[in-house]
């Protein structure tokens, strides 16, 4: 099935509220196995309306709408939809009684626009409404079918959810389910994996692979249709493994999670302990690792060690590493790793990670922006420090060192890192 979202209302195409209700929707709908190819967005006149429906018939099964369901004269999705096929409009009676229990309760006066929030197509199926008070539509016509949804998204979801979803799966069966698995990877680029995986995603039918990256972290979605998990898993299972195989120094994970998260996981299945000392990521390691429930089981604190006074007071840095004609100074793999090590020790924690570098936007101690050196301490083995050039603005350095540090980690306790 091929669907089309159409977005009504006017405020979107002025930019002053974000088409979330697209994304949404076409996640939910990718999940049921249904295509989407196309998204629109209307405002709120009827002519320009009924013309995007009509385009949209002529290119998709599915037409799915939200906004323009409300009490107002500029509602006008069920008008406009109900005028191109041609059926009237009738009081969805269950959504009235709604209506007005809600006003006597309030003790006030119907509103008499309200009763637009209760109007059902002829045909057309009612959708509840649990937030709010305007009823869904959904309806078939000429072999094309139609979902109206509500605008606010706190409306539309839920209604989405669930009669919407249960009224799709009743046309689709169940063998047009979309069954996934996403991969996670860290400390490789996206076109370095992309490279590793060419000839498999140039060579894709059934399943299907499509990557995607964010700061730090790129994923990969392995997809295939079947009618069932049982069967889905066989399909996937070839196309896995040959993934696995190829980039098992960088997959972290086979499900949509953060490497923070593994990394913790880890921790506490081993029950192994962390510090950190951090510099240009200001905190940033830290602020991630505690995000994870239960991370307070393994995280012992940190020491963010911005000023060279503070790495040596609290991290007891050697001075001349720090200053002093020919220091190799704060930005250095000396600094790095008497970091890592002096918080290890201050804490006495089985691993410890140091980040120090420059996030920019100006050169310091005479070395670029981007610069970044982060060191691992591990109870017992010999300290390792690997050296980064990162470029981006400050945040963007900041984070991609970050998540640099916490692939570092992840190396050694899942047995990738050498030495």
């Amino acid at each position: 099935m091929r669907a089309e979202i159409i977005a009504v209302g006017t405020e979107l195409l002025l930019g002053q509220i974000v088409n979330t209700n697209a994304q949404y929707l076409s996640r939910g709908l990718a999940e049921l196995g249904i295509d989407v190819y196309y998204q629109t967005v209307v405002g709120d006149n009827k002519r320009r309306l009924i013309e995007a429906i009509g385009i949209a018939k002529g290119r998709a099964d599915l037409l799915v709408f939200t906004g323009g369901l409300g009490p107002t004269q500029d509602d006008l999705t069920r008008d406009a939809l109900a005028e191109f096929l041609g059926r009237g409009i009738s009081l969805h009676e269950p959504t009235m009684d709604k209506i007005m229990k809600l006003f006597a309760d309030r003790g006030s006066a119907l509103i008499e626009s309200n009763r637009r929030q209760a109007l059902l197509i002829e045909g057309a199926t009612p959708l509840r409404n649990d937030m709010g008070l305007a009823v869904g539509n959904a309806l078939s016509a000429d072999g094309i079918s139609y979902l109206l949804l509500p605008g606010p998204p706190r409306e539309m979801k839920p209604m989405f959810n669930n009669d919407g979803s249960a009224w799709l799966r009743e046309r689709l069966g169940a063998a047009n389910s979309l069954h996934s698995v996403m991969l996670k990877f860290a400390g490789i680029g996206e076109s370095m994996l992309e490279d590793l995986l060419l000839d498999l995603i140039q060579a894709q039918q059934d399943p299907t692979i499509a990557p995607y990256a964010k700061e730090g972290e790129v994923a990969v979605r392995v997809s295939t249709k079947a009618v069932d998990a049982e069967e889905a898993a066989r399909k996937l299972e070839a196309t896995l493994t040959e993934i696995r195989i190829r980039t098992k120094a960088f997959l972290y994970a086979e499900e949509d999670v953060p490497i923070e998260a593994t990394v913790v996981r880890l921790l506490t299945e081993r029950q192994l302990t962390l510090t950190l000392a951090e510099s240009c990521t200001g905190g940033m390691v830290s602020e991630l690792v505690t995000t994870i429930p239960g991370s307070a089981v393994v995280y012992r604190g940190g020491i963010v060690s911005y000023s060279n006074e503070v790495k040596m007071r609290q991290l007891g840095v050697p001075q001349e590493l720090l200053e002093g004609e020919g220091a190799p100074g704060a930005i250095s793999a000396e600094t790095a790793q008497a970091m890592a090590e002096g918080v290890r020790a201050a804490m006495d924690a089985d691993f410890a990670l140091s980040v120090t570098g420059n996030a920019g936007p100006a050169a310091a101690e005479d070395k670029p922006v981007g610069l970044v050196y982060v060191g691992l301490a591990e109870r017992g083995r010999e300290t390792r420090v690997e050296k980064l050039q990162l470029s981006g603005d400050r945040e963007g350095i900041r984070l991609r060192a970050t998540k640099r540090a916490l692939y570092m980690l992840w190396q050694s306790l899942s047995g990738q890192l050498g030495g």
